[in-house]
């Protein structure tokens, strides 16, 4: 953007008025109430109703969290240390060496 300075006198002006009086609309967000969510409590006695998508999303929402931990709880083990040991272990004792440690008496 050019500096006001290099701009003629005439110029400048409508410049200066475009951003002076675009700000004369109502505000574009939702004026904030107080309230939850914005919903009106429900009078004495009475309970809150809730929209038939309500239980669908907490039943997906938390149902996938549970299923999900659960798989991830019981995910096999594919590191490759645990491969390798696994192997390293078949193939001592097809050569009939220990593959556990055991100290000496001495």
């Amino acid at each position: 953007m050019l500096p006001s300075r290099a701009l003629p006198a005439g110029r400048r002006l409508t410049c200066l008025r475009t951003v002076r009086f675009a700000s004369h609309d109502a505000p574009h967000f939702n004026e904030p109430t107080g309230l939850l969510f914005g919903e009106k409590p429900p009078p004495p006695g009475f309970r809150r109703i809730k929209q038939p998508w309500e239980n669908v999303w907490y039943y997906g929402m938390y149902g996938t969290m549970l299923i999900g931990g659960v798989l991830l709880y019981f995910k096999p083990d594919t590191s490759i240390q645990t491969w390798a040991l696994k192997e390293a272990k078949t193939r001592m004792e097809a050569r009939g060496e220990k593959y556990k440690y055991e100290p000496s008496t001495h």
